[in-house]
This record gives structure tokens, C-alpha cells and sequence, in this order.
């Protein structure tokens, strides 16, 4: 065997094994992704619309506060902040009430979503046509990810069709220069997926999402509890502000 074809031979396998490097960590954002926004979603409905209620009544008791004392600078302060902060939660919860369940992600659809990065992510492109028609099939595929759609990333498969950017019949040196390009392309599409993964592990959510998770497998009711809390404090404000709604005697 040639030198060239040595080096070949040890290109495809580095090129096969970042392939799969790739689609495992393209698949672990996409489905973490989808993760987050479940929980998102269990959480609004468990205690997120309690906080809704909790601070539209700081906002009420501090506007009927802010009336007795309107000299008081301090408290007009609070009362326009708690105003601010009740509406930033309805907004919270208007976008998030009005988001359909997530679905389920499976092990089937997880393992069509691999098949079919590899087969038409835009990185194999070879020229700007052949990558934008790979971007909008890909677009396409991601939206069905996240709709838990198996049938419909089997369809995309299927109306892609074969790997045009596949190498037959080349020769040594063209499949050479070919395959640099692509270690190059799957090293950076590595790092970004990586980059990303870690940038959505920082966030406030997922750190929440995994401490509810670890005291969920521990038997306990993490979110159940916070509910009750957040009902009692509920309460708390209601008879305060009844109680400075009442008339002076």
C-alpha cells in the first residue's frame, strides 16, 4: 500500500470517529434542548403560575400602600417596582401558557435524528447551492425532533435522498484533500456543540431542572412542596391586602 493510501486509510478512520463524536453531541444538545423545555413547562404549571398570582398581589398591596403614603419616597420606589415585576411575570406566563406539552423525545426518533444529520448536515456540502438546500432539509428535521415527530425525519431521510457529497471513483489525492476539509469541518462542528452543551448547563434552568431531578429520584416532591410554600404566602398577601382595603374608621 502507497504512503498516500496509508495516510487515506488513517483519515477515514479519524473522519468516521469524529462523525460519530459529532452526531452523539449534536444529539445530547438537541435533546437537552428539548429536556429543558419540558420542564419549563412542568414547572410553570406546578408553581410558575403561583408566583404569577404572588406577585400581582405584592403589586396591589404596595399600590394601596403607596396611596396612604404618598410622600413616602421609599415606598412609591417599591410600589413601582413590584408594578414591574408582576408584569414581567405575566409576560413569563402568557408565553409559557401558551406553549402546546412537550412531547417525549424516544429512542426511535433519537436514533433517526442521528441517521439523518449524518446524512444532510450542511457541512458536507461542497458548494453554496447543495449547503443551503442541506440547511433548509436540516431546519426541517430539527423542528421535527423537537415535535417528537418520528414519521416525519423518516420522510426528510427519504426525500433527501443518497449523500450526494459521498467520494467514488476520486482519485488518491483529490479524496485526500477532501477528507482534510471534512476532519476540519466535524473539529468545529465538535467544539460548537460542546461550547453550546456547556453554555446551556449554566444556565439558571437546568441547574434547576437537575436539582429537582436528583430530589424526585429521592422519593421526594420538590415542586409539590414549593407549591404548598408559595399557596401559604398566597394567602398571607390576601388577608393583608383585605385588611389595608378596609375603610378607616
Amino acid at each position: 500500500m502507497l504512503p498516500e493510501e496509508q495516510e487515506l486509510k488513517r483519515l477515514e478512520s479519524e473522519e468516521a470517529e469524529l462523525e460519530e463524536q459529532v452526531t452523539s453531541a449534536e444529539l445530547a444538545l438537541e435533546t437537552l434542548k428539548t429536556e429543558m423545555t419540558q420542564f419549563h413547562y412542568r414547572y410553570y404549571r406546578l408553581v410558575g403560575y403561583l408566583y404569577v398570582e404572588m406577585d400581582e398581589l405584592d403589586a396591589q398591596i404596595s399600590s394601596e400602600e403607596a396611596e396612604r403614603y404618598p410622600d413616602n419616597i421609599e415606598i412609591q420606589k417599591q410600589a413601582r417596582a413590584a408594578e414591574q415585576q408582576a408584569q414581567r411575570s405575566a409576560e413569563e406566563a402568557g408565553l409559557t401558557e401558551s406553549q402546546v406539552p412537550p412531547v417525549e423525545i424516544t429512542a426511535a426518533i433519537k436514533q433517526a435524528y442521528r441517521k439523518a444529520t449524518k446524512l444532510m448536515h450542511p457541512d458536507r456540502a461542497t458548494h453554496d447551492i447543495e449547503r443551503e438546500r442541506r440547511t433548509i432539509m436540516m431546519a426541517r428535521v430539527n423542528r421535527a425532533y423537537e415535535a417528537g415527530d418520528l414519521a416525519a425525519i423518516e420522510q426528510l431521510i427519504i426525500d433527501f435522498g443518497e449523500d450526494s457529497e459521498a467520494v467514488e471513483g476520486s482519485d488518491t489525492g483529490a479524496r485526500l484533500v477532501k477528507i482534510i476539509r471534512r476532519i476540519a469541518q466535524l473539529r468545529r462542528r465538535l467544539s460548537e456543540a460542546e461550547k453550546e452543551l456547556s453554555e446551556q448547563k449554566e444556565m439558571e434552568l437546568y441547574e434547576l431542572m437537575v436539582t429537582v431531578g436528583e430530589a424526585e429520584a429521592s422519593g421526594e416532591d420538590p415542586l409539590g412542596d414549593l407549591a404548598r410554600q408559595l399557596t401559604q404566602h398566597i394567602n398571607e398577601r390576601k388577608v393583608r391586602l383585605e385588611l389595608l382595603c378596609q375603610p378607616a374608621n
